[in-house]
């Protein structure tokens, strides 16, 4: 994003101008932008996926397909930063248009189709930024002709594993025909053997998670649950886009694709805490979906997140919104008296019939 001031000034600008468009603009900006210490929150520090975490608060997969700028979102405060979603061979993914701004609704639907650069693009560029230190993870899927798409995120982790603080199976994408398939009990078993059997053969081992959709059943959930215990994924990321649409305002809210942003929050709300329970809390959650400030990012850990991840209220909010945020959960712990460890789950009862 763009500094907070530049971003004031331009959001007119940038809010008339195609979506893609300017988000492409945005990371040119991030570009040029000098990378500066970010700042640090010693209250918000933890330790999670055997990781140091500075803050809990994640910039989710999407806004940075290619690693083009994770310094730069570094620098702004976020805690971790997650690239991608890539694929073994380059694609350009969905026809445009395909990423639409729902202002009145605070959300976006996008139906890019994996569009990305590729594993070696990324793998190049992640090479270059070694040592420089930061978390930064990476997202892996498969590309939409592949013949083998476990095959191809076996060659994520493959290509990948070494160079990433952990790796992402995204397998819940709406606009990749066929990829939520492999959530199924069946599929999701083979790929979560074949992704650890990969994992295994890595010169040191990193943290494996899941990307799991806000659209699932309680079985599917329960399913899911079962296969991520034991060890054989180390997180689950709750959730991804979803294909309903609840009552939006916007004249784009007919759109095909995932819808992201504020109507997200309760849906991703409800899986997270039904998976907090499904897991008896013994599963590191990442919450994602819908946040959009301190109050919303506190919701996710009492429905069962230990970390945060966002993207699409940086559209609305600006990249002030994660000094926002962070100040907001320190604030909160120092009024409550209570570390966010302590608040894990504690209203996910409540969450999970919302």
């Amino acid at each position: 994003m763009l500094p907070e001031l530049g971003f004031s000034l331009l959001r007119p600008v940038l809010h008339r101008m195609d979506a893609e468009q300017a988000h492409g603009l945005t990371l040119r900006a991030l570009q040029l932008m000098p990378h500066t210490q970010p700042p640090q929150w010693p209250a918000l520090q933890s330790q999670h996926l055997g990781l140091n975490f500075p803050n809990p608060l994640g910039l989710a997969a999407g806004f940075d397909k290619n690693g083009e700028v994770p310094d730069a979102m570094l620098s702004l405060g976020f805690g971790a930063v997650e690239v991608g979603t890539v694929t073994p061979r380059p694609q350009s993914g969905n026809p445009k248009p395909r990423l639409f701004r729902l202002i009145e609704d605070e959300a976006v639907i996008n139906r890019m189709g994996f569009n990305n650069e590729g594993h070696d693009a990324l793998a190049q560029r992640l090479d270059r930024r070694a040592g420089r230190g930061g978390l930064v993870g990476v997202n892996i899927g498969a590309n939409k002709d592949s013949e083998d798409r476990i095959a191809d995120y076996v060659a994520g982790v493959k290509t990948l594993g070494g160079r990433a603080s952990w790796l992402t199976l995204n397998v819940s994408s709406p606009n990749t025909p066929g990829l939520r398939q492999l959530q199924s009990s069946d599929e999701l078993a083979r790929l979560l053997e074949a992704t650890a059997d990969a994992r295994s053969k890595l010169p040191r081992k990193i943290p494996l998670l899941l990307k799991i959709a806000p659209d699932l059943d309680d079985a599917a959930l329960q399913d899911i649950a079962k296969r991520c215990m034991g060890g054989i994924v180390d997180g689950v990321i709750v959730s991804n886009t979803t294909i309903a649409r609840p009552e939006l305002l916007s004249r784009h809210a007919h759109e095909a694709g995932g819808l992201s942003g504020r109507p997200l929050v309760l849906p991703s709300l409800r899986v997270l805490a039904k998976l907090h329970q499904y897991t008896e809390g013994k599963l590191t959650l990442i919450g994602a979906g819908g946040i959009s400030g301190a109050a919303t990012a506190i919701e996710k850990i009492e429905a069962g997140a230990s970390l945060l991840q966002l993207y699409s209220a940086l559209v609305f909010k600006g990249p002030g919104l994660v000094k926002r945020i962070c100040d907001g959960l320190v604030q909160f712990s120092a009024t409550e008296g209570v570390a966010l460890h302590a608040i894990v789950g504690r209203r996910s009862e409540t969450f999970a019939q919302a």
